[in-house]
């Protein structure tokens, strides 16, 4: 599936607009209305482009913008009325790509949007496929998901280790148990879910869509991404 364009605006009437222009573009979009949604969303879909108004209940733009930036390059172009000369600057100093004032003719959005597609890096195809999804570090007991650091106990961490060491193979509890202490020390088998509810959270925060974390009731878990 095609990547979303984020369309970040508290005017209903206004983000529809946008999104009816961009559909008619060919590009598919996302609609969020708060600031607070902006992050956890640019994790979850990756987007292609971010339209960001600055006027946001939860988080203003320009926060949501340093938020963004922190861990993602996605291209952002910024929509306000705000028509000062430092706001803009203040904008692009924070990593927008583009600004555009309102009003403003939906076409010409369209029009800055290709325009900021065309100049931002694309991808290279083969590297991304090559690039494994899931990544531990052993000598620092660090872990990552699509890129974004996973803060894992050590508990959870051999937890993670065990299941995708062995993608499709389906653990019980009792050998997820002997895996996750060692030490034989005594505990029940329903600690394990809980390290697996745990597990599956910290997961969601790099990847809302997927759960790569699957029960076979009666059984176990297994480590299964698509």
């Amino acid at each position: 599936m095609e990547p979303p364009i984020l369309i970040v605006e508290d005017e209903p009437k206004l983000a529809a607009l946008l999104r009816d222009y961009l559909h008619a573009a060919g590009y598919p979009t996302l609609c969020l209305n708060n600031g607070l949604d902006v992050a956890p969303a640019v994790r979850a879909h990756q987007p292609r482009l971010l339209l960001l108004d600055l006027m946001l209940p939860g988080r203003d733009g320009l926060e949501v913008c340093r938020e963004v930036r922190a861990f993602s390059p996605v291209p952002i172009i910024m929509l306000t009325a705000r028509v000062e000369e430092s706001d803009r600057l203040q904008g692009l100093d924070l990593g927008a790509d583009d600004y555009i004032c309102k009003p403003f003719s939906p076409r010409e959005v369209v029009a800055r949007v290709k325009a900021v597609l065309r100049r931002a890096p694309q991808p290279d195809a083969a590297a991304s496929e090559a690039a494994p999804r899931l990544m531990i570090d052993h000598d620092t007991y660090t872990a990552s998901f699509d890129g974004i650091a996973l803060d894992l106990t050590r508990v959870e961490l051999r937890l993670l280790d065990t299941l995708a060491g062995a993608p499709g193979r389906v653990f019980s509890r009792d050998q997820l148990l002997d895996r996750l202490y060692p030490d034989r020390r005594v505990v029940t088998d329903r600690t394990v879910d809980s390290h697996v509810r745990n597990l599956r959270r910290k997961l969601a925060l790099a990847n809302a869509t997927q759960d790569p974390i699957q029960s076979l009731y009666g059984v176990g878990y297994k480590w299964q991404l698509p």
